[in-house]
């Protein structure tokens, strides 16, 4: 009646068939997407909100994938609470439909036999997608190059503890490169180890990437190779891509600092440039605003800038002020020597003999600080 012959009838039926399987397997993968869901917000405490932008990241084909409880049940084992898994799944969503034991198990075998348990483990977990990196393409070949580089598993241990993201990359393709290009620029293998044990992200950067820090702190900021300082200029430069980094010194500028001034700055501490560029702000409007310090000083003691504010330059200033005000002290009170001092020594000091004379003074500081 409609003009189908066999072969016609033949694709009309396929065509029903094939229409049928693909909505009931759509409908069994929109089940499973629910399930995972309301998983997430009945286990692990998202909002449906989030529950839904979560799961969204995850192919349908992994869903047929998922055990959930007994992904729960591993990871309060090793010491994870709700929080944490949470925080992990939303990172890494992908992680639970990860097979338990031919996957993650393995995996976090290898944390613990290099001493990770409790906390530690639960926080390199929780800082790295180690979990999603392949254990034989890229964990246990960068375990062993930090092996033969460090010279200890307890070496490792603590480097790996220190930065957890190492193992989330390849690292005997990506170290070799950056020690090369170094040792090009005059480095010596143990200032190279020095900085990499201090912040081991240093070496994880492109060579290119690293060349044009150490061009930077060398011409930009006049950082001479010999200082001591100069390890420790590229090491603070390394974190800063350019905007940011421009964005830290028009700050500087808007307070009335010269480009001379911040390269004394950088000469004398480099980390003033990792501070967050909120923390940059308050911190010179308490000093130049409100004290009136002038930009060369504070240039040559740029230790002031990095100083919390809240626990350490603000408390203390005010019990000088106290003791300035009412005479409590003879001679010149700095503080800059004020706050460089350890908190046992300017306690004995400057707090401690006038507790009597600053009770509610006193209490606000131990408060504070404590």
């Amino acid at each position: 009646m409609f003009g189908l012959g066999n072969n016609g009838a033949t694709k009309h039926l396929f065509s029903i068939r094939f229409q049928l399987f693909y909505s009931t397997a759509a409908a069994g993968a929109s089940s499973r997407a629910n399930v995972l869901v309301e998983f997430m917000v009945n286990s692990l405490g998202f909002s449906t909100k989030e529950a839904i932008s979560t799961s969204s990241k995850v192919t349908r084909s992994r869903l047929r994938n998922y055990e959930p409880h007994l992904l729960l049940d591993l990871f309060h084992k090793v010491g994870m609470n709700k929080t944490q898994i949470k925080t992990l799944v939303s990172s890494s969503p992908e992680v639970l439909f990860s097979h338990i034991d031919k996957n993650l198990k393995p995996k976090i075998r290898v944390l613990q036999e290099l001493g990770l348990s409790g906390s530690d483990l639960v926080t390199f977990i929780n800082k790295s997608d180690f979990l999603t990196r392949g254990l034989h393409t890229t964990i246990k070949p960068s375990l062993d190059y930090l092996r033969e580089y460090l010279g200890s598993y307890d070496a490792v241990a603590r480097i790996v503890k220190k930065e957890p993201r190492l193992l989330s990359n390849n690292l005997p393709k990506v170290i070799p490169p950056n020690i090369l290009l170094l040792q090009n620029l005059g480095f010596s293998l143990g200032d190279i180890e020095t900085v990499f044990n201090r912040r081991p992200r240093y070496l994880l950067n492109n060579p290119e990437w690293i060349e044009r820090v150490v061009n930077q702190a060398e011409k930009n900021f006049n950082v001479p190779r010999e200082s001591r300082m100069f390890l420790h200029a590229i090491e603070a430069l390394v974190s800063l891509d350019e905007s940011k980094l421009e964005r830290k010194l028009d700050i500087f500028r808007s307070f009335g600092w010269s480009d001379s001034d911040i390269s004394a700055m950088v000469r004398k501490l480099p980390y003033c440039l990792t501070s967050s560029e909120a923390k940059i702000t308050s911190t010179l409007k308490f000093f130049m605003t409100e004290l009136g310090y002038e930009p060369s000083y504070l240039a040559s003691h740029a230790p002031l800038l990095k100083y919390s504010m809240e626990k350490r330059v603000k408390p203390r200033n005010e019990i000088l002020k106290f003791l300035k005000e009412n005479q409590l002290i003879k001679g010149k009170l700095s503080l800059y020597t004020a706050v460089s001092s350890p908190e046992s020594r300017f306690r004995k000091k400057y707090v401690l003999p006038f507790k009597e004379k600053m009770p509610e003074l006193y209490d606000l500081y131990i408060k504070n600080t404590s």
